[in-house]
């Protein structure tokens, strides 16, 4: 292994400012996991999202909120109070030569403290401010307050996650979990950042951003929005599937053991893939009428799609266990694999060593690239106690 220094990030000698809550941090870990120094203000006491678990240890403590570690890689961080005149006057001098500010206030907030963008591009014409709110700066839902769950729905990712009408009659939509509404949010303003930068390579120009979250998740939908504006169709949900105007092919099989197989045949159904699913099918002896010359003709498989999957396919996962299935097919290219509702990523390699000391390093054995930094810590602020408090 080489011993020579990563190259800087592409954003490498950017000074950011992150006054974030949950629903914009992952956006500051993207600049700085990207070279840029994001310096994370926290109020007095530390953000509120120190407290989300799961913590190192599982014991709660700010200093040890492993979804805070996550999300703040790369950064470094200081403490602000601005409720004060002076903690106010600092920001201003922060802002003078930073580049970017990253700010998830209620609309109007920081306007309210003489802090808003007009008067800080003053002191900074190259000065970009992002404003990552749940539904923006303007319009009757601004004041609104939300969640994640919210977002996913009012946004239209319910409305195509969850079981269709044939495995599940009236069932209810189902919310993908892990703050999915945040990431959309944040990836949104992460590219309305970048296209901001490259504007000021050419203008030499800052300008404002406001982002909106809701409409972040509304355009995260797929041909959903689309279909619906151009088409004028409603695209339903499909149980393991994306969603379709209409009913499309099953994916997810039950086999013998009760396990379910996800075997992705719809699509793929041609003379040739035919002949290797006979070949398959074949090893339990129920090739069925695969080997009929017939289906040498693509109408006629066309035509007969319901029958080899719904049928055939289906009568042949049912018949084994599922990871007999599974590997049979995989060993002969078929794109098939068992359904695992859980798993502990434990099981497959070393996740996170925990490396004793007051510090509490992580690293990870599966990271792609280096990470700049670790996270920034509350408590190693001046005046400050291990516990938090002043």
């Amino acid at each position: 292994m080489s011993d020579a220094r990563p190259l800087p990030g592409p954003l490498a000698g950017l000074r950011i400012l992150e006054l974030a809550n949950e629903t914009g941090q992952f956006c500051g870990k993207l600049l700085g996991d990207l070279g840029a120094d994001v310096v994370k203000i926290e109020p007095p006491g530390g953000e509120l999202c120190r407290h989300v678990g799961p913590f190192l240890d599982d014991i709660p403590h700010p200093e040890r909120s492993l979804s805070f570690w996550y999300y703040n890689t790369s950064k470094r961080g200081i403490t602000l109070n601005l409720d004060a005149a002076d903690g106010r006057q600092l920001l201003r001098r922060l802002a003078a030569p930073a580049d970017i500010i990253l700010e998830t206030f209620p609309p109007g907030f920081l306007v309210s403290l003489g802090l808003g963008y007009e008067p800080l591009c003053k002191q900074n014409p190259r000065l970009i401010m992002c404003a990552l709110t749940p539904f923006g700066q303007t319009g009757p839902w601004r004041d609104y307050l939300s969640s994640d769950l919210l977002h996913m729905a009012a946004g239209g990712e319910m409305a195509s996650s969850g079981y269709d009408e044939t495995d599940v009659p009236n069932a209810p939509p189902i919310a993908p979990g892990g703050g999915n509404a945040w990431h959309m949010g944040c990836h949104f303003a992460y590219m309305a950042i970048m296209a901001a930068l490259v504007y000021r390579t050419v203008s030499d120009q800052g300008q404002y951003i406001d982002a909106s979250i809701h409409e972040a998740c509304a355009l995260t939908t797929e041909a959903a929005i689309a279909n619906y504006l151009y088409r004028g169709e409603v695209l339903r949900r499909q149980t393991g599937r994306h969603h379709a105007a209409g009913p499309t092919p099953r994916t997810q099989f039950r086999a013998k053991d009760g396990k379910y197989v996800c075997a992705l045949v719809a699509g793929r159904l041609n003379p040739r893939y035919i002949g290797e699913l006979a070949d398959l099918l074949d090893t339990n002896g129920m090739a069925g009428d695969l080997r009929d010359p017939k289906y040498q003709d693509p109408a006629v498989i066309a035509a007969n799609t319901s029958h080899i999957i719904d049928d055939l396919v289906a009568n042949f996962i049912a018949s084994l266990p599922a990871e007999e299935v599974y590997h049979a097919a995989q060993e002969r290219g078929f794109t098939w694999g068992r359904c695992v509702l859980q798993r502990s990523c434990s099981t497959t390699r070393t996740c996170m060593t925990a490396a004793s000391g007051k510090r509490w390093s992580t690293r990870s054995s599966a990271a792609p690239s280096p990470i700049p930094a670790r996270r920034p810590f509350i408590t190693a602020l001046p005046g400050r106690s291990p516990d938090g408090r002043r």
